[in-house]
């Protein structure tokens, strides 16, 4: 990943389209959490915590893991400003590392699209999660209209399916449940939510 463009997008990445996209977003992982009070929960890619620290209330607790130094002093001082008591802050990236965490639940959201070798990091976070552990990955539909050198263009369903089957996971369900103007990359486009179960 691309760390410089994060690096400098941090103090201003919190605008009002992405604030109302984590809403969107936060409403449709909710429900998937019922009785995850004793689970832990790894939010790879977290940037400013816009999605998981808003599920705090749900897990016992949260590790927000980024590449972007900036994006999680960030998310240092929303965690401290909200008086959240189970967050803490991890400067990792998969891609380039083996994990030794472990964790109940891993959230990816609007991340796989920034990282060319998908099979890996499922993988990765394959390993990572306990037995009957779930990721949960929110991300585009495939969009024709993007094209971009450095992004996947969205992930259709079937393919998506396929790759989380191949590196292990038992159960796949995958939905479409959001529809936006100009969310991606200045494109109307689709958001997914895939439930997989290791």
């Amino acid at each position: 990943m691309e760390n410089n463009v994060f690096e400098q997008m941090a103090k201003r990445y919190d605008t009002e389209e992405r604030i109302k996209l984590a809403k969107v977003i936060v409403k449709e992982v909710r429900p998937e959490l019922g009785n995850s009070k004793s689970k832990s929960l790894i939010d790879y890619g977290s940037g400013t915590g816009l999605i998981s620290l808003d599920l705090s209330d749900l897990v016992n607790s949260i590790l927000l893991v980024d590449s972007s130094n900036h994006m999680l002093d960030v998310a240092k001082f929303k965690i401290s400003d909200k008086g959240i008591t189970n967050a803490k802050v991890l400067y990792s990236d998969f891609t380039q590392e083996t994990s030794e965490l472990k964790a109940d639940i891993i959230i990816m959201s609007l991340v796989l699209l920034h990282i060319p070798d998908t099979k890996k990091i499922l993988q990765e976070l394959f390993n990572i999660l306990n037995n009957d552990g779930k990721l949960i990955i929110i991300d585009f539909d495939k969009n024709d209209k993007i094209n971009h050198p450095k992004v996947h263009n969205g992930f259709s369903h079937e393919e998506l399916r396929r790759r989380l089957t191949e590196v292990g996971f038992k159960s796949n369900e995958i939905k479409t449940f959001y529809h936006g103007n100009r969310i991606f990359m200045n494109q109307d486009a689709s958001m997914f939510i895939s439930i997989s179960i290791k």
